[in-house]
């Protein structure tokens, strides 16, 4: 029976790590517009996989947005700029996902020009989409690793619906 429990762990842990992540988010979020890089991150993912043609790649992607959108949050550093920058730098070295990148990343930029009633439920829409997405990948067991998949379903899920709550009471 333990190797039972370790096989559901394997299985569960991006799930787990993607509720850990969303608190983080939604921590001391008064603005849910602040949310937009997260957009422009979740399509740099798997842009990142896509263009690198490896699926582990979506990891280290989410590493290097993490950090970027961590400074955001307490240095006060403008992540969006950054993200894009990495972005446009990918397509130049894949262009498969290009639709999806470009389109995640021009969402989060207009999100921002938005009231942040009009700007936060564009962000929760655009991340349960991206959810959306993410479930369709899992299954699919493509171009981004199962655990990077499940781990962002749960994150753009749990995020959105606090975007959306905060959104409608701005």
């Amino acid at each position: 029976s333990h190797h039972h429990r370790g096989s559901t762990w394997h299985r569960s842990w991006p799930a787990a790590l993607g509720g850990l992540v969303a608190a983080g988010t939604a921590y001391g979020l008064t603005d849910a517009r602040a949310v937009a890089p997260i957009v422009a991150a979740s399509g740099l993912v798997y842009l990142a996989a896509g263009a690198s043609g490896r699926r582990g790649a979506a990891w280290i992607a989410f590493a290097v947005t993490f950090a970027l959108i961590t400074l955001q949050k307490f240095v006060g550093l403008d992540a969006l700029p950054w993200l894009l920058a990495l972005a446009a730098a990918l397509l130049v070295v894949g262009i498969a996902p290009l639709v999806t990148g470009a389109a995640l990343g021009a969402i989060a930029f207009v999100a921002l020009q938005l009231n942040p009633t009009a700007g936060g439920l564009l962000v929760a829409a655009a991340l349960l989409g991206h959810a959306g997405w993410d479930i369709h990948h899992f299954r699919a067991d493509r171009v981004v690793a199962q655990s990077l998949a499940q781990f962002c379903a749960v994150l753009d899920v749990l995020v959105a619906v606090f975007v959306a709550v905060l959104a409608l009471h701005s």
